[in-house]
């Protein structure tokens, strides 16, 4: 598997879409990280970024030669990322990994609405009951929190979590832009370079903890660098080949991840809704894929 950025084609989609699934699986844990690292949720989000760097440069440097420069869509990349972490780790502060998860992965909505308009990915109507019947199964999650969850101001978490589903879509679009001209390895790289400074000062002005105080939150620290690299990497790789409002759907295999992950970690209890809701949305996730199947090889871009 090449790091290179090229233009979807039929005979990769299949391999796209289980990097896709895999990179989404792995985020779906990163809310979990967040928790134990024992740092301030932004601090959280510098850590990330900072260990998965050296990774990034090894891969770009043998992929692609020198890191270069970072482009004006790196700066944008690193930018909405920055604001996507520290508003989603703020949300975890305050309301459940699961319903956190969820509602800052509502994206789609945003990301389909701008493609349609202004990358003129038009979606079949079929497509567009898919997102519909996905989105609808993550919010059935967000709202079918069952008892026993550790949760410290629901709506204020909920809101903030809803927030960062705006600057996850605006970073998603980011990439899917880059992607066509850049590496993924690359663009992954500069958008942590540029991101994690950005972290950083909101972590200092807001007076967060910096310094994880634990070997296993140290551990858990490494660990989201881990899922960084592997999860978002495949992400960005796959955004390359794919067209951009398919793959905002399919990542919606996250919150089902890290939700489930919450209930065998934190005892974030699961409801009957927030069970049916997992189905509702995983069925939504693979309708999707099906719909968005090119008519015919040329014709992948479009559908």
């Amino acid at each position: 598997m090449t790091d290179t950025a090229i233009h979807p084609d039929h005979s990769h989609r299949w391999q796209a879409v289980g990097a896709l699934v895999f990179g989404a699986c792995v985020i779906g844990f990163s809310g979990i990280l967040v928790r134990l690292t024992g740092t301030g949720p932004a601090a959280a989000g510098v850590w990330r970024l900072v260990f998965a760097l050296p990774l990034l440069a090894v891969m770009t440097r043998r992929a692609s030669g020198p890191l270069g420069k970072p482009t004006p869509i790196a700066l944008l990349c690193g930018l909405f990322f920055a604001l996507d972490l520290g508003f989603w780790h703020y949300g975890l502060k305050y309301t459940s990994v699961g319903a956190s998860t969820v509602l800052s992965n509502l994206a789609p909505v945003v990301v389909t609405a701008f493609a349609w308009i202004f990358l003129k990915q038009r979606p079949r109507a079929l497509f567009l009951l898919a997102m519909t019947v996905a989105v609808a199964g993550a919010w059935m999650m967000g709202i079918g929190r069952g008892a026993g969850a550790p949760v410290v101001n629901a709506p204020l978490g909920n809101a903030l979590s809803l927030t960062t589903a705006f600057w996850y879509a605006l970073y998603f679009l980011a990439i899917a832009q880059g992607r066509k001209t850049q590496a993924a390895s690359r663009l992954m790289f500069w958008s942590g370079a540029i991101g994690a400074p950005l972290l950083l000062v909101t972590a200092l002005l807001l007076g967060e903890q910096i310094w994880p105080t634990t070997l296993a939150g140290l551990a858990a620290c490494i660990g989201l660098g881990f899922v960084h690299f592997a999860g978002q990497g495949s992400i960005a790789w796959a955004m390359g080949r794919l067209p951009t409002s398919l793959a905002s759907v399919v990542v919606l295999v996250q919150p089902v991840v890290a939700t489930y992950a919450g209930f065998v970690l934190f005892g974030e209890a699961l409801g009957p809704l927030q069970t049916a809701g997992a189905v509702v949305a995983l069925s939504g996730v693979v309708l999707a894929q099906w719909a968005s199947r090119p008519r015919t090889a040329a014709a992948s871009i479009s559908s």
